[in-house]
């Protein structure tokens, strides 16, 4: 084994020795790509995959759970400025319900689990901060569970509850959410709106303040949709003419072609919060009065001539009043009834973002399509819902697009594409040019090795490269003998017989047994130069 290693290192030594120093330079710079890019991917194979344990931990929560990892002997990372601890993954669930046995984290939101800390002796005041501290805390883990809320943070502001119901001020709250780079969509900011003002008693959800991480206010106090104030309206207006821009443009790509027809849209939404109240007074005709009185009143009286009378309005006398001939009657019915009547209050509150105003303006391309403009006018209308009452406004127009900024961004596009493919396909050029120049180093380097090895084992001394000449020399002599006397084998050519050895002509010097033994010895490197002998008289 020692004698094949040795061999082995002798080997690679003359190859090595064999190299030009160009194939050299190849080799160690090869060798050491190899080792570095094997070093790094062992690196990365052998380095677990991390997962977040937890994350915006307070300082006193991560320096304990530091302290335990390190207890256990647990691989960690930290990242958040301190706030996330990653540990393996395959790792995060035991360790989770390993720290939440040793009542980590402790420092942060605990919620309820405030209360059960408190004492016989504890104050009302401590009691009321206490229960205030861990609904804060509940608030915050609910609405960290949805999705794409990264951190939240809620402050309350409870007042203390006042004998005299009017003066009774309502509570506030105030809502911190961190949503990373992504932005928090207005539902679900109505969401977390309604979340707290329903947690907390006699909340009303515009009392609720939403604020970003990066300050910008999602919901103010006094908004009760959630979304409204100047950042919110804006936003909500450019999503509803954008969403009316693609369905217009859509339905014009589809009648005159794509990049044929430009559509704008301006809306102007109504965001104000309005409410009506209308009171309204039914009877029923069917339902019996609550009360009814009649009065009725006559007179009658006899012939004959009066004493005196009762003037009437202009000293007209009394009809039927008495006189010559007259009866004397006189009758009056006065009838009261109260009826029951019902009072009807109805309360209307308009959802803010009703569509006050729309205008719209289409332009179709004259040099590409032709088109009919009234009735594309009508279809327009039809499909954005125009009302010409409440002032909407649309125009048409059919005029020749200027494409040269889109061709030259075309062309430029083009350019750039095609010569980023060609530096693409350069660079893979290059790399096969090197991985060819390599293999083909390798391929010379290694029949190099081997016409070397060879040759080496095709070495002869002097005198068994004499003996092997003098055998050719006594061979030759042999056949032309032969070829004089008219012998040879199959096919014409001369044959030896079998019964005169080359060995008589000179065996008297020892050669003929220093070529058997050489023969026994090496009979593969005699062999080929045979082979060697008998191809260079053939050709």
């Amino acid at each position: 084994m020692r004698e094949r290693l040795t061999a082995l290192g002798r080997r690679g030594a003359d190859g090595w020795k064999s190299f030009t120093p160009g194939q050299k330079a190849v080799t160690v710079v090869a060798v050491l790509a190899l080792a570095i890019g094997g070093y790094f991917f062992a690196t990365w194979a052998g380095k677990p995959t991390m997962a977040p344990l937890f994350s915006n931990l307070a300082a006193a929560d991560a320096s304990a759970i530091v302290d335990r990892l390190n207890a256990e002997g647990v691989t960690y990372s930290i990242t958040d400025g301190g706030g996330t601890i990653m540990v393996p993954s395959d790792q995060v669930y035991a360790l989770r319900i390993s720290m939440s046995g040793a009542g980590l984290p402790a420092e942060g939101d605990a919620g309820y689990a405030l209360l059960d800390k408190q004492g016989v002796m504890t104050s009302e005041f401590m009691q009321q901060v206490t229960y205030r501290r861990a609904l804060e805390g509940e608030l915050g883990k609910t609405i960290r569970s949805i999705d794409g809320v990264n951190a939240a943070t809620v402050h309350l502001a409870i007042p203390q509850k006042d004998v005299f119901t009017d003066e009774q001020q309502p509570p506030t709250a105030s809502v911190l959410v961190d949503t990373g780079t992504k932005p928090l969509s207005g539902d679900k900011v109505t969401s977390i709106i309604h979340l707290v003002s329903s947690s907390v008693e006699g909340m009303e959800p515009n009392a609720v303040t939403v604020v970003g991480a990066n300050g910008k206010v999602l919901s103010s106090s006094g908004d009760s949709g959630g979304a409204t104030g100047a950042d919110g309206a804006a936003g909500l207006t450019g999503a509803y003419e954008q969403r009316l821009n693609t369905a217009l443009q859509h339905m014009l790509d589809t009648v005159v072609g794509p990049g044929h027809s430009v559509v704008n849209v301006t809306a102007d939404l109504d965001f104000d919060n309005t409410e009506t109240k209308t009171q309204r007074y039914v009877a029923d005709p069917a339902v019996p009065p609550l009360s009814e009185s009649k009065k009725s009143e006559q007179y009658t009286g006899g012939n004959g001539t009066p004493v005196g009378g009762v003037l009437g309005p202009d000293n007209i006398q009394v009809p039927n009043g008495t006189g010559a001939g007259g009866d004397g009657q006189y009758q009056q019915t006065t009838e009261t009834r109260n009826n029951a009547v019902g009072m009807v209050t109805e309360t209307r509150k308009s959802a803010p973002g009703a569509v006050k105003k729309l205008a719209v303006a289409v332009i179709v391309d004259s040099s590409k399509a032709r088109i009919d403009e009234a009735q594309l006018q009508q279809l327009v209308s039809s499909a954005v819902g125009l009302d010409a009452t409440r002032g909407d406004q649309i125009a048409v127009s059919s005029m020749a697009f200027d494409t040269s900024t889109a061709e030259a961004e075309q062309n430029a596009q083009a350019e750039a594409t095609k010569q980023q493919q060609a530096e693409v396909r350069q660079q893979y050029v290059q790399m096969g040019a090197i991985v060819l120049a390599l293999l083909i180093l390798l391929i010379v380097a290694a029949l190099r090795q081997r016409k070397k090895r060879k040759a080496e084992k095709l070495k002869l001394t002097e005198e068994q490269n004499a003996a092997l000449e003098e055998m050719q020399a006594a061979i030759e002599a042999a056949r032309a003998k032969l070829a004089l006397e008219g012998g040879g084998g199959p096919g014409g050519a001369p044959a030896l017989e079998g019964g005169g050895a080359p060995g008589d002509e000179f065996d008297r010097d020892g050669r003929f047994r220093d070529l058997t033994t050489m023969v026994e010895k090496q009979p593969d490197e005699v062999a080929q130069l045979l082979r060697g002998w008998l191809a260079d008289r053939r050709g």
